[in-house]
Order: C-alpha cells, then structure tokens, then sequence
C-alpha cells in the first residue's frame, strides 16, 4: 500500500535498520563467545600437556636419582638401564613441555579479536 507521505516509507526503513542492527549485535556477540571458547579451549590443553611435562619432570628426577643409587649399588647395566629411561623421560618432558609452550602462545591473549574487528568495521559501516 502506497504511503500518503514520505513518513511512514521513512518510519518503516528505520524501523528495518534498527532490526538489521540489532541482528547484527548479536551475531557479534555470538562471534566473540565463540571466539573466546576456542581459545579457552587451546588454553586448557596447554595446561594439560604443561601438567603432563611436569608429571614427567618428577619422574625423571626419580629416576636420576634412582640412576645414581643404581651406579653406586650395582654393577653397569642396572644403572646404564636406569639412564636410559631416565634420558627417555626427560625427552618425553621437553616434547610435551614445548607443546604446551605453542599452545598458550596460540591462546593469547584471550580476547576475541576477529569480534571486536567486526564490530568496528560495523560501527564505521553504520555512522556512513
């Protein structure tokens, strides 16, 4: 139906302007939580494998202790075995300790980036 004046043509952009708006909103907002349980995500396998590079730290200084008691107590190849597995922990603790280091490098810093670019670009979109 055609309006008697430009005003309600004009009510009735602005009133789908404030919808698209709106939309928008929360479209960013949904980007920024899943932005942000991606990189809460990333985070907590980091400290899980940090965790397991620790765990395994203990290990292998039980173990060099152990290596030690061992060369002391008994004859060669109780203590070369012992050094052997102890070598292999610590190994196994550097591997794991610098995956965690990537992943937290990965995760940082928790702020949704790619949320707050969108709502800029939106923001400047709208004041045009």
């Amino acid at each position: 139906m055609p309006a008697r004046n430009g005003n309600q043509s004009v009510g009735a952009a602005a009133k789908e302007v404030a919808e698209h708006a709106s939309a928008l909103t929360r479209l960013e907002v949904e980007l920024a939580q899943l932005e942000l349980k991606d990189k809460a995500a990333k985070l907590g396998v980091g400290v899980g494998l940090g965790a397991g590079a620790l765990v395994l730290a203990v290990f292998g200084i039980a173990f060099a202790l152990a290596t030690i008691a061992a060369a002391l107590a008994l004859t060669m190849p109780w203590w070369a075995a012992l050094l052997i597995v102890t070598g292999a922990l610590f190994l196994i603790a550097g591997i794991l300790g610098a995956l965690a280091v990537s992943r937290f490098r990965n995760a940082q810093p928790p702020v949704p980036e790619q949320a707050i670019e969108e709502a800029r670009l939106t923001s400047e979109a709208i004041k045009r």
